[in-house]
């Protein structure tokens, strides 16, 4: 019988619990339902999301039993979606002289106090498994998907930033543009429910603005002309696809449900609910 340890953590969300298996029964877990009801004070309640996650990773145990330890380790010693989070960000972005435990009590911190991130988080989640349809389970999104973890490394730099712990929130910006491909800004404000497909690419200015339900495609730029300082990045409606390769500059607003053609270069503002294909991008029926 395999036993996951779930005395509480010593600080709020984070567990540094271990799993240990034998052969006999290696999905045998007896304090698993009771997880979930073991939140601390700042997690979200009758967490349904984080409870399909700890099913998921349980199934995927099944099909592919030498997993078990990964599984363990990333989801099922963890008794909230943040601290899990947590730990995997710190895992992917720890360097040798910038520690995981390190790291994790930076991330579990900023995300177990902060109500608007742990919403935004589940969002996101729901909009891989919505809009993408590469995303088979909500545990493959959490584990894998270097958009959404991109997305959420963002999420805790800009509360940095907003904190005026920029030296931290550039650390890391700096480590999720070298892990991911990824280079979103600290300052960049972004909304909920964001899919970023793919991922690689990605470049995101200081002051640009992206609202909620936008989907982000591989390749695209976000940034200024190289004319103007100050407020120089788009501004991108709720519910706006932005293709492929696709290059925004300069301080325009691209409007509500806009649709971007792949390869397109905007450079003046486009009308919610159209669609601008080209370089320079024009308006199409």
């Amino acid at each position: 019988m395999a036993v996951c340890q779930t005395s509480k953590p010593s600080y709020p969300l984070h567990s540094n619990r271990s799993c240990h298996r034998t052969l006999s029964n290696p999905l045998s877990c007896p304090s698993l339902k009771r997880v979930f009801v073991e939140t601390e004070n700042n997690a979200i309640d009758d967490d349904d999301l984080w409870f399909r996650i700890r099913e998921e990773a349980q199934s995927d145990i099944k099909q592919e039993p030498i997993l078990f330890n990964y599984y363990c380790s990333s989801i099922l010693s963890h008794v909230s979606l943040e601290s899990a989070l947590a730990n995997h960000l710190a895992m992917k972005l720890s360097h040798p002289t910038l520690p995981i435990d390190t790291l994790s009590q930076i991330f579990i911190t900023i995300v177990g106090d902060d109500h608007g991130i742990q919403t935004a988080i589940r969002d996101d989640l729901r909009a891989a498994r919505e809009r993408d349809p590469s995303c088979i389970s909500n545990v493959q999104c959490l584990l894998h998907f270097k958009g959404f973890l991109a997305c959420q490394a963002h999420r805790i730099a800009y509360k940095l930033w907003s904190q005026g712990r920029s030296s931290m929130a550039l650390l890391i910006q700096s480590r999720v543009s070298e892990v991911f491909a990824v280079d979103i800004h600290p300052g960049a404000r972004i909304g909920r429910g964001i899919l970023i497909d793919h991922a690689t690419g990605i470049v995101i200015g200081e002051t640009a603005v992206v609202g909620d339900n936008v989907t982000i495609l591989h390749n695209v730029t976000l940034g200024g002309t190289g004319k103007v300082s100050g407020d120089r990045h788009p501004k991108i409606g709720d519910g706006v696809l932005l293709g492929a390769g696709t290059k925004v500059l300069g301080n325009i607003r691209i409007g509500e449900e806009a649709k971007i053609g792949a390869g397109s270069v905007v450079l003046k503002e486009v009308p919610p609910r159209s669609t601008a294909v080209g370089n320079p991008a024009r308006l199409i029926k």
